[in-house]
């Protein structure tokens, strides 16, 4: 073969080289253009917007759960008392709303409306009475007694006891002698504890007039007032009774501004 002919042919092979640099270059550069940037459909989008609403729900939803791990750790006896104490207060408050309903019946049908609404104001001014703690009065409750030898029972732990009281359908309270009504308040540290600016020392008893079988679950609950008064190595004792004498009295304050409309 002649230096020319191999020389020819030596092109010829570089030549074709090239061209599949450039078929390969090409088709690189239409798979990159293919793919990017991005090109996302309507459906595309919709589906990632609802899995991203999916995923925070699912993430809300175990935060719940973790929330929750004290009941979730509860024995299931005391999820049923949790339970009984819920439904029992909803049931108190349907009774108290059918009494009010019942109320607005018999003025509207009673042929002496005067007479009726009468007895209603008399017996208005007695249940004001009870709340505002101006009379004494007795039934049915409990005795809570609390313990605190080392001292370390908060005024805020009293709170916890009394607001848990309340829920359960308390009617009158009375703290070492002193009457609770709707503005009373704890202040103080342990061993130092003031009720209504008034110093109260240990135990701490609470004489409590209700319904004693919803009044002494609602402190055993899991986490509630007698499990975190133990904590602190206070001891509680609970006490039913069908008769408890609530005597601790408020002076009844006038307002200084506020007069009936009826004046």
């Amino acid at each position: 073969m002649s230096n020319d002919a191999f020389r020819g042919d030596r092109g010829d092979r570089a030549e074709s080289g090239e061209q599949a640099a450039s078929q390969e270059v090409t088709g690189r550069q239409r798979l990159m253009a293919g793919i990017w940037p991005p090109r996302v459909t309507r459906a595309q989008l919709i589906v990632a917007v609802l899995l991203f609403v999916l995923g925070l729900g699912l993430a809300i939803q175990v935060r719940s759960n973790s929330d929750n791990s004290a009941l979730r750790g509860a024995r299931q006896e005391d999820l049923v008392r949790i339970l009984d104490e819920v439904d029992d207060r909803t049931q108190r408050l349907e009774d108290e709303k059918q009494r009010l309903v019942d109320q607005r019946t018999e003025l509207e049908n009673s042929s002496d409306q005067a007479e009726e609404a009468r007895k209603q104001t008399v017996e208005k001014e007695r249940q004001l009475g009870i709340l505002a703690g101006t009379v004494a009065v007795h039934g049915p409750g409990i005795t809570l007694t609390i313990n605190d030898p080392g001292g370390a029972v908060q005024a805020d732990m009293l709170l916890d006891a009394l607001q848990e009281l309340r829920a359960a359908g308390a009617e009158a309270i009375e703290v070492n002698g002193v009457r609770v009504v709707a503005n009373t308040y704890f202040s103080g540290d342990g061993g130092a504890v003031k009720v209504d600016d008034r110093k109260i020392s240990a135990p701490y008893v609470f004489k409590v007039i209700g319904k004693p079988q919803d009044l002494e679950p609602a402190l055993n609950i899991p986490g509630g007032v007698v499990q975190t008064l133990e904590k602190e190595q206070a001891t509680v004792h609970v006490a039913q009774s069908d008769d408890i004498v609530v005597d601790a009295l408020r002076p009844a304050e006038r307002p200084d501004y506020s007069r009936s409309s009826a004046q």
